[in-house]
């Protein structure tokens, strides 16, 4: 297959996925399996940090919208200082915060997502986050707590060798790294699902983006990565779990 074969089968990919989930519309929904949990489950010993709410913030800061997407850049330097577990619970509830749990199937949160079945997960690769060990976390959004999924020895050179050799990603105190979890679309979707999770992908972080301003932070969105590192790296399995967008944050 040619390099322009291959580029003609992801533009029809694009343009054709609406089109194959009305032909193929079998779907687990149609057929009435119930759904996939919106939140990974998780063991009830597992070590869980409690975030401060919305309504509880005091010392997060603020800033207009439109200067907020006016001034929006990627930012690859960052300074020597922590961020704050406030300031990290907020970047989490504006790129994943639930608003409001409709049934045990749907939640709504603070960006869109097809169907609302938000089939991204938030991981954690922490580095400089006061008042947290080093190591890998994934965010509990109906909870809105921090889950350590485990503690990593050389964090900073596994996640340059994860990203090509991006070495300013292991200057940032975090590292915001989504995952998705196919089925949660596919459940309803079917073929057109993928598409409408990259789109998905790109609502979350430009979120991102938006709320760094809000704190004097700076993030960069990165999708050039290593898979099965990456994977490797947050502890998933690359089939039914698997890396697709990462976005590493420090002040500015």
């Amino acid at each position: 297959m040619t390099e322009d074969d291959l580029l003609k089968r992801y533009r029809d990919f694009l343009k054709d996925s609406i089109r194959l989930s009305i032909d193929f519309s079998q779907t687990d929904q149609s057929r009435g399996i119930p759904p996939p949990p919106i939140e990974k489950p998780y063991a009830p010993d597992a070590k869980r940090i409690d975030l401060v709410r919305p309504d509880a913030w005091q010392e997060v800061g603020s800033v207009d919208v439109a200067r907020a997407i006016g001034e929006r850049q990627s930012h690859r330097r960052f300074r020597d200082e922590p961020l704050t577990l406030e300031e990290v619970a907020f970047l989490l509830w504006a790129t994943q915060g639930v608003r409001q749990v409709v049934n045990p199937a749907v939640a709504l949160r603070t960006v869109p997502s097809a169907g609302a079945r938000h089939a991204l997960e938030t991981y954690l690769c922490v580095l400089n986050v006061a008042g947290l060990e080093a190591g890998i976390y994934r965010y509990l959004p109906l909870e809105h707590q921090l889950l350590l999924e485990f503690g990593e020895s050389g964090l900073p050179e596994k996640i340059v060798a994860a990203t090509l050799g991006q070495r300013f990603i292991a200057r940032a105190p975090a590292t915001f790294v989504w995952t998705a979890v196919p089925y949660r679309m596919e459940w309803r979707y079917g073929l057109a699902a993928h598409k409408v999770i990259l789109l998905d992908a790109g609502h979350v972080c430009q979120n991102l983006y938006l709320a760094c301003a809000a704190i004097g932070a700076g993030t960069c969105a990165v999708a050039a990565y290593h898979q099965e590192r990456m994977d490797a790296l947050v502890g998933v399995d690359g089939e039914e779990e698997f890396v697709i967008y990462l976005a590493p944050v420090g002040k500015v």
